[in-house]
């Protein structure tokens, strides 16, 4: 074992305490989402539509990857030290190896996101549309070099859809993350989790209501020129950190528990 089994579990109950804190709401949260109402009547069609086509994009992404497949050989960039070319070997690593190179990606990705959203920002309504599918994009390859670096492969469709529930737990609401959490939890040993169905569909309700409260914002605030160049760096560098810190402590749990279940077979077959 590269970790010791204490420290693993230890690891393990930060990760739970995390989960535990995502199921708090706020009151101000429920109040925050009354604008919205008054958003969705003066929203003009074209953005509604553009919204709308996100779940087609993720659909397709789950089926084909699209255009957002990572390669393997980018894991070189992410351990330069250790030569590492295949996932193969970026799984053996250590776990405190895996999380120093998911946060230096996660902070390029937070730049690169606080200039775009900066950029967006400036042409108020017209770029809005642009800002959308790009930041969805962002999003997404975040999630998947994030896998790439705890050693899974993006391209198996079972990553695809784990991924695709990163991003929608980060948007749900208490229900719908309790929802994920269990559906993830049985995904590497093929456990047949009864799906809470309703709980799923509040879950995607979620994540389009989060995209139109982010850009309903932006279209506010981009009244005032300087206004809608800040806000828009700021909720776009929010965005990405949010998916980011999610991203990483679900795929880190997933190594971790895996860890920790072949040392408790390895005990097993050694007795």
């Amino acid at each position: 074992m590269i970790e010791s089994n204490k420290w693993l579990q230890q690891e393990l109950k930060k990760i739970q305490s995390w989960e535990t804190d995502q199921s708090d709401l706020w009151f101000w949260e429920k109040l925050g989402r009354l604008p919205f109402k008054l958003i969705d009547k003066v929203t003009p069609s074209f953005i509604q539509n553009k919204l709308g086509s996100i779940l087609d994009e993720l659909g397709q992404y789950i089926q084909t990857g699209g255009n957002y497949l990572s390669p393997a050989s980018s894991l070189s960039s992410y351990y330069p030290e250790d030569s590492i070319h295949t996932i193969e070997e970026a799984s053996v690593l250590p776990i405190e190896k895996m999380d120093k190179a998911v946060e230096k990606l996660t902070k390029m990705r937070k730049k690169v996101a606080t200039v775009q959203g900066a950029s967006t920002g400036i042409g108020g309504l017209f770029t809005i549309s642009i800002d959308i599918p790009i930041l969805l994009g962002l999003q997404l390859k975040t999630l998947q070099d994030i896998a790439l670096c705890y050693g899974y492969d993006p391209q198996d469709k079972k990553e695809r859809i784990f991924i695709v529930k990163c991003l929608q737990f980060v948007s749900a609401d208490i229900v719908g993350k309790q929802a994920i959490l269990k559906q993830l939890s049985g995904i590497d040993n093929n456990q047949n989790t009864k799906r809470e169905v309703l709980s799923e569909i509040q879950g995607w309700r979620e994540v389009v209501f989060s995209y139109r409260d982010q850009f309903g914002w932006k279209k506010l605030f981009q009244m005032v020129p300087i206004a809608g160049f800040i806000f828009g760096a700021f909720t776009n560098r929010s965005a990405v950190n949010d998916i980011a810190e999610a991203g990483m402590m679900l795929y880190r749990k997933r190594r971790i528990t895996e860890r920790l279940s072949k040392d408790i077979l390895d005990g097993t077959n050694k007795v």
